[in-house]
């Protein structure tokens, strides 16, 4: 990171990966705006360096490959030696994985894993022991509405983001009382380079699979470019609800996430009333 001399600034200091696309941008931009700092964790810290220069010690691009633990370790000291806090992490960092679940392979499932849950626990896990000395702080989950309901084509996607759902809910509530707040973030589709052909990885395709698939291996690329979503309108979302008196747990971005999500919840309630008296049935007499 360079110099390590303490410099307090006077916003708030956030920790982004992924800092240098899509919603990781966007949200540094937000954060820049509102006079904060932001330390930009990337994997190359050159594809930030035209919006380094525009925000001289504002915008501190850190070389960081999240599947990294030692280096995580490293960041996350240098950094709060540097600023003296962090002040919202924001594990952003990731990539889709498109194929059936009988197309992946174990390495590719456990990479995915690395990259969108390990990955961001470790760096939680750093963060978290400077957040509750100081009693206050937030950790932002980016997940997406694959982490609450999937479909066929991203379920190695989905299964990473159903991980990290589960285990914030209830780090949300192990930390509440430290003042540190758990925000999980549920993008729809957004106008990002998430879903161009060069972002995304493919498992090998089986054509058994093409007529279920296949439509998903085309399509995802083809709505690059041309998604509803807004990542700056996003990225405002987001700062509104770290800086609401009650912040959500959880947080649907989108139209079409929102309506998605929705639609899933009543079908969920609608079928465990169909199966009530079943579950309930499973217990001893009374």
């Amino acid at each position: 990171m360079g110099d390590t001399s303490t410099d307090i600034p006077a916003g708030r200091v956030w920790l982004i990966t992924g800092a240098n696309s899509g919603f990781g941008l966007a949200l540094a931009g937000a954060a820049l705006a509102a006079g904060d700092t932001v330390v930009a964790a990337v994997r190359r810290t050159e594809t930030l360096a035209e919006v380094a220069g525009a925000h001289p010690g504002r915008l501190v691009p850190v070389r960081l490959d999240v599947t990294d633990h030692d280096r995580i370790a490293a960041v996350v000291a240098d950094t709060v030696e540097r600023y003296g806090r962090i002040d919202v992490l924001v594990n952003n960092a990731g990539r889709g994985l498109v194929g059936a679940v009988e197309e992946y392979t174990d390495r590719e499932l456990r990479d995915h894993m690395d990259l969108h849950f390990f990955g961001p626990v470790a760096l939680t896990r750093a963060v978290l022991p400077h957040m509750r000395e100081r009693g206050s702080g937030a950790v932002v989950q980016m997940s997406s509405m694959g982490g609450r309901l999937s479909f066929p084509g991203i379920g190695a996607y989905s299964a990473t983001k159903f991980a990290l759902e589960g285990l914030s809910e209830a780090l949300a509530a192990e930390v509440a009382g430290f003042g540190v707040k758990v925000l999980i973030v549920e993008p729809g589709s957004f106008r990002t380079s998430f879903a161009e052909r060069g972002a995304l990885a493919f498992a090998t395709a089986l054509p058994v699979y093409d007529g279920i698939v296949g439509p998903v291996r085309e399509g995802l690329p083809e709505v690059a470019g041309k998604q509803l979503g807004d990542p700056e309108r996003a990225a405002a979302a987001i700062l509104a609800a770290l800086a609401a008196e009650r912040t959500p747990l959880r947080l649907p971005l989108g139209s079409d996430a929102v309506d998605a999500v929705l639609g899933s919840l009543e079908a969920s309630v609608e079928e465990l009333r169909g199966w009530e008296s079943v579950g309930r049935s499973t217990d001893f007499d009374a």
